[in-house]
């Protein structure tokens, strides 16, 4: 089905097109309909699968079909700095000939701009829910005329802690409005979020949300903690991976793994959220435009990093929470492109990746690289074992046989 059969303006259609699109996936075939009809819509697809423009492109046709106004009729919350700017400029994209403003509003730069913007008039803003706020209790936000909210990314917002935030935000705005709730993932705490917020929502599960999308190829590379930086440099010499998001746990980890790149002359930023708003947009721009082949990112920075052709997403520490583990491969792989995902396992993940593998239903590939394999002496059980009596029978740690198989 092609976009101009879901209900889209001409103007859009055009916008669209000029954009490259042809086809809707899936989640926007089935949202875009629903939302021109004013519903109230739950929208559960995997990451990389279009989920915004299943909700700007009905948004924006319904905005611009009312004309202009100086209050803001639209908004879209939004959990991470980059991903405000990332919306942004798809909006700007599919609205090029509407006619409609939009506005950005987020913390780590200047309110100036962003009030002299709400004050100029704005049709669309995209916030992040703290600086938001702060704007609204300075009275720099008028929410009465709002007839549209959608809450993007509600399961990453619900993980850093945003749902008190929202719920303050929720409460200034009319009752009578459309509201749409988008996730990678569909969990009780997103069902209690949208029994709270929308009204007779129509809800739409797209694909298996709970495992990664199929063009990702997936492999593990059991390796010494020690070692997971030489083995990173020793892959990075292959020439296919030309555009590689390499994922930390934390802040400090990510600006070491920076630092050992530089330092064997591999092009590479990184972004997290000590770094200042200027400083990560630099970063992703360059890496965007190929100015650099490595990004390298902690959870929290990383949605909004929707760039087109990462090669590799490489799990430079293994995540503990599968959620994290899908959110973050979701990075390659995106619109029906391939992608590739290499995970470094040392012993003390083995029992994060057996509860991975168990969600999954299958056993990832091993890729053992000569020089970086762990020895079994370095196992340690990371299951206590009880005693038990004698003759009984004691279950273990499953164990993991290697796949020998070289890749580079």
């Amino acid at each position: 089905m092609p976009f101009s059969q879901l209900g889209l303006g001409p103007k859009i259609n055009a916008a669209v097109r000029e954009a490259g699109y042809e086809t809707p996936t899936p989640i926007q075939e089935k949202a875009i309909p629903a939302i021109l009809t004013g519903s109230d819509v739950v929208g559960i697809a995997q990451t990389g699968t279009g989920k915004t423009a299943a909700f700007t492109l009905p948004m924006i046709q319904t905005l611009a079909g009312k004309g202009r106004h100086k209050a803001p009729r639209a908004l879209v919350v939004t959990p991470t700095r980059e991903l405000a700017v990332q919306i942004h400029e798809n909006v700007t994209q599919y609205g090029r000939h509407l006619g409609l403003r939009f506005a950005t509003i987020y913390g780590g730069v200047g309110e100036k701009p962003q009030i002299d913007a709400l004050r100029r008039g704005v049709d669309l803003m995209i916030a992040t829910p703290g600086r938001l706020l702060d704007l609204m209790q300075q009275g720099h936000v008028d929410t009465k005329s709002i007839e549209y909210v959608v809450l993007d990314e509600a399961d990453r917002m619900l993980d850093i802690g945003f749902l008190p935030a929202i719920r303050r935000i929720m409460k200034e705005l009319p009752a009578k409005r459309q509201t749409l709730l988008f996730s990678a993932t569909f969990s009780v705490a997103i069902e209690r979020i949208a029994a709270e917020f929308l009204t007779s929502p129509v809800k739409f599960e797209v694909g298996p949300t709970s495992k990664p999308i199929d063009t990702i190829e997936q492999a593990i590379h059991e390796v010494p903690r020690g070692q997971k930086v030489d083995l990173l440099i020793h892959l990075l010499k292959e020439p296919s991976m030309d555009l590689v998001l390499v994922f930390a746990r934390t802040r400090r980890g990510a600006d070491k793994i920076h630092r050992s790149l530089k330092a064997a002359g591999i092009p590479c930023e990184t972004i997290h959220s000590s770094r200042s708003q200027s400083q990560r947009q630099r970063a992703l721009d360059l890496f965007k435009k190929g100015g650099i082949r490595v990004l390298v990112a902690t959870d929290v920075a990383s949605r909004g990093i929707d760039v087109d052709g990462i090669s590799h997403v490489v799990n430079f520490d293994f995540p503990e929470q599968t959620d994290d583990y899908i959110h973050r491969i979701g990075r390659t792989g995106r619109a029906h492109a391939t992608g590739d995902a290499i995970s470094f396992v040392s012993p003390e993940d083995y029992l994060n990746l057996f509860r991975l593998e168990k969600r999954l239903g299958r056993r990832l590939p091993r890729i053992e690289v000569a020089g970086f394999a762990i020895e079994r002496r370095e196992i340690k059980p990371v299951i206590p074992i009880r005693s038990a009596p004698a003759g009984a029978t004691v279950a273990t740690q499953p164990s993991f046989r290697r796949k020998r198989r070289s890749r580079c």
